[in-house]
């Protein structure tokens, strides 16, 4: 049965499968194969070189190895045979190298003491541990010391000692109280590294008795308590106080008053220290100063930069903290303490040392009989450390003599090596700053081929990736590795496949074609073994229909689409992501088959949303945008400064705007003082400004709020400004839309737009109202009124011109002088009609009138125009009156003649004229008649044609509604109407005007025709109107196609038809329910009917149908 395995997969079992050695062998780490294998012993657990355990608990001293056959374990203790079995508390764990020694049953840890090396050793050869320190930890007690109390006077430096007790590993110092609270630290006052604390001048407010230094001893979870140290800081006031009082009026006293001090180094002392450290340790270096102000710390680097990402500054940069360091750190730092009185330095000159470390460390190496191979081993430190060989344990010089080997200083070299050859190798390299140790084998095998990947493992790739396919072997010699396709294919070769050192062969480029069995041939000179594998080509899956940048409104609805293509073997599974996250747990996201819609959309949902499909062999993603916008938040910290009597600044925060750049800002103005809760428009500015400077007017209480627009719509308004009220002053402007228009003709009324509350400039507004009659040497008559909007000036002549102005005032004083305007007093009816009317008739429908125009004195009054009114007296055709209706026509400005549109023909009409002012009409002229001429009349009112015969029709007409004249005759015109609809011959009749009838004769019988019929006077044809009649069919053919249908022996042949037809159906129905079918030509000789068809080519039917239709048309 085959196992499916995807070529990720396969990677990493073939990385974890094969181990990488140094020899043309590799041995993979297979267990069925290891336990079959002999190897040497290898170390693969042991304890720390320095090894700090726990007193109060038993021991373990580890030490772990595999190899083949298992190996068996032995110990030295301070370079001598540790004897276990002479020692009841000691045990050595089953199976293992691991010593327990019980100290909880009353051994003692300090007994135990020493440098432990443990060896395991098999047929193969020896390994061996580390030397392993043990120590037990400590941690003593401080002693017993008496502490003097610290008096200090102001100002002066200060340094308490810890000196904590020597423990094993060192403590960790910190300082508290007696309430168990750590003391505060500053740049004032900090702990050393050491453990001590430093003043670099002590404060009044740093007495106190319990400064108490606590040592902790993580390993033993312990905490030491120093007594507690007493500070007393003396002030100088106090201390002054206190000598005034112990001497007489007459000594000379004083104490200094606190002084500032340049600083002064408290750690290290001198000017210059050293410090060695090792490689890949943390640099710690220390400066700590005295001095009054308190001095800063800085530090440099002489001749170089602090290195970078590596620096770091602690304890108020009075530590400098360089983590692994290298040889390259090594030089001189420099740390600087100044205050305002000067600086001091230090330098320490650093050394960077180094415990060695590999370059190259031994590997283990396979190797086959007659084989050659080196186990090279270098190291570097500094000093440059020494290399020593050991084989099994021990020194090479003194080992037992292996003639395939040769030792080169770091290097050993093998030369055709045989299966005695085995052993375990030990590098030493060491210097005065450490060592290490490393085992490496050498295992001479002889070994068969054998391939280690399951048989007929299948192998799913996706077309044009690589396809990996595996042929984990062993052998030793190393095997040759050959591929073939197919079970009895040819080998492969080319460039068409990589074939790897470890048997994988690559496929780079996977295609269809490729798919298979696969046959992978492993051979040495001690046999040969195959096995084959299967590969698959999977199509790729793809989105096909990829998620778009989408920008959305807030609380709107979005949509993403991912549709995907994928191979029909595979299953896929489609995952949705925000921002590389799972989607939040909302059930306003809705995941759909190939969408994803996000409801009610919300600022939280802005971001990167992924669709991510996976197979097991491939996965494809495609990202798109989501972008919520929405309207602006609103402004914010409005301000106003530059407080001008004219003019203020305001400037604002802008809000969020919301994914929407702001284009412009809306400030917006309130004047509590008049209008209170109203806001209006102040000004806009652009998007990218955030202050204006604003015009103000006097005598308004200001506030402001701003409004910010973006693409979206506008944002809430800020909250209001602070007020600010403006100085009052006189008016800067007058009343607008200043009018003059008389309402009687006796009157001028003067009317004006008043003056907005935030216009008035001040308090008591109100408008002098002045005029005078222009053209007369008349001095101007003026009024003061209140704040209102018109005054009327009475007894004035009936429509006189007026100047006219209206000035505004305030307590404080009064407008610029006004423009003046030119108004008219009241208007009165005109006097006088126009004179002279002429009418000149153009047509029958159209006429223009003329008159002479009245004297403008005459019209008292704006003159507006002329009105025409004109009516129907009659109808020169019929005699009769009707209902006068009137018309009028209307002629603006000074218009003496005009046009009469839509005259009816044949009609006598009357007319007359009015002047028109703002009051109304003057008086008419005399009426003037005149006529119309004869036009073409109108339709006849109906044609109906009855009495249809074989060859004749009735033709009866009413006469037209508007004959527009004297009727002088009608016009006939006809033509016959085949059955294609064709048209024949025209035939025209005139007929008299006074008939209203007429038969046609000799017709053709069952013919349809098409009449038009129209009227005419002396002027010409009017509108006709059309029919269609038929006449009706020969009696003999009428009579036999009734007989036919009424005759018994017709009747009886129907009803057989009907049964014949009945009968077929229900033969179709059963054969159909069986499953059986028929011809077409079956079903199509089943509606044939001979009697039938005849009937559908008789002209007789056409016949029937003209006579409805002429039955339709005809008059009910």
């Amino acid at each position: 049965m085959m196992k499916k395995m995807s070529i990720s997969t396969s990677k990493t079992s073939l990385v974890l499968l094969l181990c990488q050695i140094i020899s043309a062998l590799d041995v993979p780490l297979d267990s069925k194969l290891l336990e079959e294998l002999s190897q040497p012993p290898t170390i693969t657990q042991q304890s720390p070189k320095d090894y700090i355990v726990d007193p109060r608990e038993n021991i373990v001293i580890q030490c772990e190895a595999k190899g083949k056959p298992p190996p068996s374990f032995s110990w030295t203790r301070n370079g001598t045979h540790f004897d276990i079995d002479k020692d009841a508390q000691v045990t050595m764990k089953p199976n293992s190298g691991t010593l327990v020694i019980n100290i909880m049953n009353g051994g003692k840890a300090e007994a135990y003491e020493g440098v432990y090396q443990c060896t395991a050793r098999n047929e193969r050869g020896a390994a061996i541990s580390n030397n392993i320190v043990v120590r037990p930890s400590r941690s003593p007690l401080w002693t017993k010391e008496k502490l003097e109390p610290n008096h200090v006077r102001e100002g002066d430096s200060l340094v308490l000692h810890c000196r904590p007790p020597v423990g094993l590993p060192p403590p960790i110092i910190f300082w508290m109280d007696n309430a168990f609270q750590r003391l505060p630290q500053s740049e004032r006052v900090s702990q050393g590294l050491n453990g001590d604390l430093y003043f670099s001048n002590v404060q009044p407010e740093d007495t106190r008795e319990d400064y108490i230094c606590y040592a902790r001893f993580n390993h033993t979870q312990t905490i030491q308590q120093k007594q507690p140290i007493s500070v007393k800081v003396f002030s100088m006031d106090s201390l002054n106080d206190t000598i005034a009082a112990n001497l007489s009026d007459t000594d000379i006293f004083g104490a200094k008053p606190v002084t500032e001090r340049q600083p002064v180094l408290l750690t290290p002392t001198g000017s210059t220290s050293t410090k060695v450290e090792l490689r890949g340790n943390v640099l710690l270096l220390e400066c700590i100063a005295a001095g009054l102000p308190t001095p800063v710390i800085r530090w440099i680097k002489e001749g170089g930069e602090l290195p970078a990402n590596r620096t770091f500054f602690e304890n108020f940069k009075k530590t400098l903290k360089i983590i692994d360091v290298s040889e390259a750190d090594s030089g001189n730092y420099k740390c600087i303490a100044r205050n305002a009185l000067g600086s001091v330095h230090h330098v320490i000159s650093v050394t960077v040392k180094a415990a060695p470390y590999w370059i190259t460390a031994p590997r283990n190496l396979v190797l086959s009989p007659g084989e050659d191979g080196t186990l090279i081993c270098r190291a570097n430190g500094n000093p440059k450390p020494s290399i020593s060989w050991l084989a099994n344990g021990v020194p090479i010089a003194i080992a037992p003599e292996d003639p395939s080997r040769k030792v080169d200083g770091d290097t050993i070299i093998f030369s055709h090596v045989q299966e005695r050859s085995s052993a375990v190798y030990q590098c030493n390299a060491s210097n005065e700053y450490g060592y290490l140790l490393a085992n490496a084998f050498v295992n001479v095998l002889a070994e068969p081929p054998r391939i280690l990947t399951p048989a007929n493992k299948l192998y799913q790739v996706i077309a044009d990736s690589p396809a990996l396919l595996d042929c984990a072997y062993f052998g030793s010699p190393r095997p040759e590795i050959e591929w073939f396709k197919g079970v009895k294919g040819s080998i492969l070769r080319g460039n068409e496949y990589v074939f790897h050192d470890n048997g994988t062969l690559e496929i780079p480029v996977a295609q269809k074609n490729n798919a298979g069995t696969y046959t992978c041939v492993a051979r040495n000179e001690l046999g040969k073994i195959q096995n084959e594998v299967q590969l698959e080509i999977k199509d790729p899956t793809m989105i096909i229909k990829q998620p778009e940048y989408k920008v959305i409104q807030r609380y709107g609805q979005v949509s993403f689409e991912c549709i995907i293509k994928h191979d029909s073997t595979l299953l896929p599974t489609v995952t949705w992501l925000k921002d590389n996250d799972e989607l939040p747990d909302d059930e306003r996201f809705l995941v759909g088959k190939d969408n994803l819609t996000i409801m009610n959309v919300t600022d939280k949902d802005d971001g990167t949303y992924t669709c991510i499909v996976n197979t097991t062999l491939d996965s494809v993603s495609a990202s798109a945008v989501l972008t919520v916008v929405a309207r602006p938040n609103p402004p914010f910290d409005l301000e106003l400064t530059g407080q001008l009597e004219r003019s203020i600044d305001l400037s604002w925060l802008p809000g969020d705007e919301n994914n929407s750049p702001i284009t412009s800002f809306v400030i917006e103005f309130e004047d509590a003082l008049h209008e209170p809760g109203v806001w209006r428009y102040q000004t806009e500015v652009p998007g990218s400004q955030t202050t204006a400077q604003l015009k103000l007017s006097p005598y308004v209480n200001y506030a402001f709020r701003v409004i910010a627009v973006n693409r979206i719509g506008r944002s809430q308004p800020s909250e209001p400004s602070e007020q600010y009220l403006t100085k009052s002053a006189s008016p800067d402007e007058n009343p607008a839309n200043v009018q003059g228009i008389g309402s009687e003709p006796d009157n001028l009324v003067i009317t004006w737009e008043p003056l907005k509350g935030f216009q008035s400039n001040g308090p008591g507004l109100q408008y002098k109202v002045s005029w005078r009659q222009k053209d007369v040497d008349d001095e101007w008559t003026s009024v003061i009124v209140a704040n209102v909007s018109k005054y009327i000036v009475s007894g004035t002549p009936t429509f006189v011109p007026y100047e006219v102005k209206v000035q505004a005032l305030n307590d404080l004083g009064y407008a610029p002088e006004p423009s003046e305007v030119i108004g008219h007093s009241g208007e009165d009816l005109p006097m006088v009609a126009p004179g002279n009317v002429q009418v000149h008739v153009i047509n029958s429908t159209l006429a223009k009138v003329h008159w002479d125009p009245v004297p403008l004195k005459s019209v008292r009054g704006h003159l507006q125009g002329y009105k025409v009114y004109y009516w129907k007296v009659q109808s020169l055709s019929r005699r009769s009156r009707r209902h006068v209706e009137k018309k009028i026509l209307t002629f603006r400005g000074n218009k003496t003649f005009g046009m009469l549109p839509g005259l009816e023909p044949y009609s006598s009409y009357k007319l007359n004229v009015r002047v028109v002012n703002g009051k109304g009409e003057g008086p008419a002229s005399p009426d003037k008649v005149f006529k119309t001429p004869e036009g073409v009349p109108s339709s006849p009112s109906f044609l109906k044609i009855t009495n249809p015969t074989l060859d004749s029709l009735t033709l009866e007409w009413g006469s037209p509604t508007h004959p527009n004249g004297v009727l002088t005759s009608y016009t006939l015109k006809f033509q016959p109407i085949n059955n294609t609809h064709e048209l024949g011959p025209l035939v025209e009749i005139r007929i008299p005007a006074n008939e209203s009838s007429l038969i046609l004769k000799n017709l053709n019988y069952s013919t349809r025709y098409k009449f038009y019929f129209n009227a005419q006077t002396s002027v010409g044809s009017g509108s006709q109107i059309t029919e269609e009649a038929v006449t009706i069919m020969d009696e003999a053919m009428a009579s036999r196609q009734v007989d036919i249908a009424t005759q018994g022996w017709f009747i009886g042949l129907m009803c057989a038809v009907a049964l014949l037809i009945l009968i077929l159906l229900i033969v179709c129905f059963i054969r159909r329910n069986k499953g059986g079918k028929y011809p077409v030509k079956e079903k199509e000789d089943a509606h044939a009917d001979p009697e039938i068809q005849p009937m559908k080519e008789d002209d007789g039917t056409f016949g029937e149908y003209r006579l409805f239709s002429f039955v339709s048309s005809a008059p009910i």
